[in-house]
């Protein structure tokens, strides 16, 4: 049988949600932040990276809330559905009329009235145990070119994003790989620029030595696409732990360096120049809003689910803010690299060659976790595209067609180009800004007034966002619009300067 759009999966405890959630944040953003740090002064960059990480959460919390709502309406349309039914035959099994039918997937999967259920405290019409991705709560919500500019901002930032990460990961592993060779073992973070086509392995180029690993890399995350986030549990939890000690390896090896007078950092406090560099790789770097049905629909237990958001946002903004001030300190502005990580290749950095590519080779674990999670959202959000209410998809549509249409795109373009700056900035730039602000504050404002419309004002939504007043939501859309135009103001002056 084909799989519900609904379907929440293998639940699992708040701490794995943790662990997922801190994979899905901490991803290439981190490891390009100490650069961006530099270039705009660390004064500067600690001020807006606060304040952007404060926005992030609080359209987390936005998101949270209209999950919360997209359940409640729908169990009041199963409710409604049941009244209908109640009506036209004769019940004598004293039965309620308001009887709410929890999912399949759940034990209690039994009608019971919802204000007994409510007052025995085991249930809750804002339960949040259906996993509504954002499409579906955009067309919940959202009228219907509201529900096109989603889906195409949506579509545009997920593709690009598997694009990047497919294109990434081989590029890694063929910079690393096609340096050990010769007499080059320490080249990999020298800058050093090489060609396509020059040689990797005696005939092997090293475009070819990127399409293989570009193969590999398919072959053995390809499949996750076919089958629930869940199926990655513990590779998530494994790599998390390979996050914390490359993480807190640069961040002590970098304090040694200090603490033995061979620092040679010197960052200014603020340079404007280069805000527009730290907006965008801040903004990608709390991008986690268009996966958060696929993440927290299936913890278990869900009423401190805010104090967990916010949790997991202190621990990656302490990450950022020590990783990047060790950086901008142990090394000039101008020997940082864009990928943080290749600093610590050089052999006159870390001798150990053990360490050096573990370093070296931190990007690819990083991105391959991810790219599972990017790819079933994205898949996801091509069946509630689709979905028609009361249907199912066939077998064939559901585990082979869906896939391969959000698998293969990607990979085709990454096969073709491994140069995706362009992409880069129209993504994060552009639809990064909409989906992790816009999308996120009008859900926000749309769910709260279909609940008032369908509940009554005095319906109060357990998982309200903290930013309940109606300020907050104009706040983010204001800032939100001033971002575009800011991001396209800077694009036309740098081109006209060209």
């Amino acid at each position: 049988m084909a799989g519900g759009i609904t379907d929440t999966g293998e639940l699992y405890s708040p701490y794995v949600g943790l662990v997922y959630m801190f994979n899905l944040i901490v991803g290439t953003g981190a490891l390009t932040m100490p650069k961006a740090f530099a270039t705009a002064g660390w004064l500067v960059s600690l001020v807006l990276l606060m304040f952007l990480g404060f926005m992030s959460y609080m359209t987390t919390t936005f998101v949270v809330e209209a999950m919360a709502a997209a359940n409640a309406q729908l169990r009041w349309k199963r409710m409604e559905k049941r009244k209908e039914d109640d009506e036209d035959e004769d019940s004598s099994s004293g039965v309620s009329d308001s009887d709410v039918l929890l999912p399949d997937g759940y034990e209690r999967a039994e009608t019971r009235p919802i204000l007994s259920v409510q007052r025995r405290g085991s249930a809750n019409i804002f339960e949040i145990t259906e996993r509504v991705e954002m499409g579906q709560m955009a067309s919940m919500f959202f009228n219907k070119v509201g529900v096109n500019l989603f889906y195409f901002c949506i579509i545009i930032y997920l593709y690009g994003d598997l694009a990047i990460y497919a294109a990434a990961v081989p590029v890694s592993l063929m910079q690393v790989t096609c340096s050990v060779t010769g007499n080059h073992s320490c080249s990999v973070g020298d800058g050093t620029k090489y060609n396509d086509t020059d040689k990797c392995w005696g005939p092997i180029r090293r475009i070819d030595a990127y399409r293989l690993y570009l193969a590999a890399f398919t072959l053995l995350l390809g499949p996750f696409t076919f089958f629930n986030v869940q199926k990655t549990k513990y590779l998530q939890i494994m790599t998390s732990l390979m996050r914390w000690i490359a993480f807190i390896l640069m961040i002590i090896l970098a304090l040694i360096r200090i603490s033995r007078g061979q620092a040679e950092g010197h960052p200014s406090m603020a340079q404007l120049s280069g805000i527009r560099n730290l907006f965008g790789v801040c903004v990608y770097s709390f991008m986690c809003q268009h996966s958060l049905p696929s993440l927290l629909t299936p913890i278990s237990k869900k009423k401190h689910v805010n104090k967990l958001v916010l949790l997991d946002y202190i621990l990656i903004l302490a990450f950022y803010s020590l990783l990047s001030f060790t950086a901008i300190y142990c090394f000039r502005n101008d020997t940082l690299m864009d990928m943080y990580t290749l600093n610590f290749t050089n052999c006159d950095i870390v001798s150990v060659a053990f360490i050096r590519y573990f370093l070296g080779l931190f990007p690819v674990f990083t991105i391959s976790t991810n790219f599972p999670i990017i790819a079933v959202t994205l898949r996801n959000n091509w069946k509630t595209l689709f979905h028609r209410e009361g249907g199912t998809y066939p077998w064939l549509v559901d585990r082979i067609v869906f896939p391969a249409i959000t698998l293969i795109p990607p990979v085709l373009v990454a096969f073709c180009t491994h140069d995706l700056e362009s992409l880069v900035g129209i993504t994060g730039a552009y639809a990064g800004n909409g989906i992790q602000y816009l999308i996120p504050a009008f859900l926000a404002y749309c769910s709260r007034k279909d609940t008032q419309l369908v509940f009554g004002s005095g319906t109060v939504n357990k998982h309200l966002s903290p930013f309940r007043h109606s300020f907050w939501i104009v706040f983010v859309l204001v800032w939100g619009f001033s971002c575009f135009v800011f991001v396209t103001a800077n694009i036309v002056l740098s081109e006209s300067k060209l």
